[in-house]
């Protein structure tokens, strides 16, 4: 498998600068391109084809979410991965609507921004434990109504269904999760089919939300 083409979306031309010489360090990861909005970012997209793309939230004329909105709009297989701060909980919420694959904190040590990109090509989401705090104390009220046993008999969901929903929200592969439940990677995957069904979701990323918001991970 070659480098992993990545594409920086952020206005502060320091830090896409920083970015590209930390990243172009490690030799598996290419930066194929850099923007300085979402509109921007999309015509690179156009042009690169990049594999990800590590997309700042906040951005004149066109921020990260706008950003997220048009490329998977156009380019289902591109990965997104929002680089956000703290305090940026509504944005990522709607990042994670359109599509985006996960998010991590701009103040974050390079060897983690380099493992959230590997780890969204595979699949998997990306969420920040600290910013997932603050996703979950914002739905306190909401949080106190829904336990586990609660949620499991609303969705008519069992044990196994449960323990597949934690591991997903907690970043593992299907085949991670099929060694950890003695299960094969096919029937991990017909199951999130089913959860996903179920729950009415469309994707890893939003089971990851739902895990969250739902206490069934912490």
């Amino acid at each position: 498998m070659g480098a992993i083409k990545v594409l920086l979306a952020d206005d502060e031309r320091l830090v896409v600068d920083g970015l590209k010489i930390i990243l172009e360090t490690y030799e598996d990861i290419a930066v194929v391109g850099t923007a300085a909005n979402g509109e921007e970012a999309l015509k690179e997209c156009r042009k690169n084809s990049p594999d990800v793309v590590l997309m700042d939230i906040r951005m004149p004329k066109s921020d990260g979410v706008m950003g997220t909105k048009l490329i998977k709009k156009e380019f289902n297989n591109i990965k997104i991965l929002i680089l956000t701060t703290f305090n940026d909980v509504q944005y990522i919420h709607e990042a994670l609507k359109y599509g985006a694959s996960g998010y991590i904190l701009k103040d974050s040590d390079y060897d983690l921004i380099y493992e959230g990109i590997k780890a969204c090509t595979k699949g998997n989401v990306v969420i920040n434990p600290e910013v997932a705090s603050k996703i979950i104390s914002e739905n306190v009220e909401y949080n106190q109504k829904n336990s586990i046993d609660k949620v499991k008999k609303d969705y008519k969901l069992s044990d196994k269904e449960i323990s597949i929903i934690k591991e997903i929200a907690n970043g593992f592969s299907n085949k991670e999760i099929g060694e950890k439940l003695f299960l094969t990677e096919g029937t991990i995957k017909n199951n999130i089919s089913s959860i996903l069904s179920k729950l009415e979701l469309r994707d890893r990323t939003q089971l990851t939300i739902f895990a969250f918001k739902n206490n069934i991970v912490t």
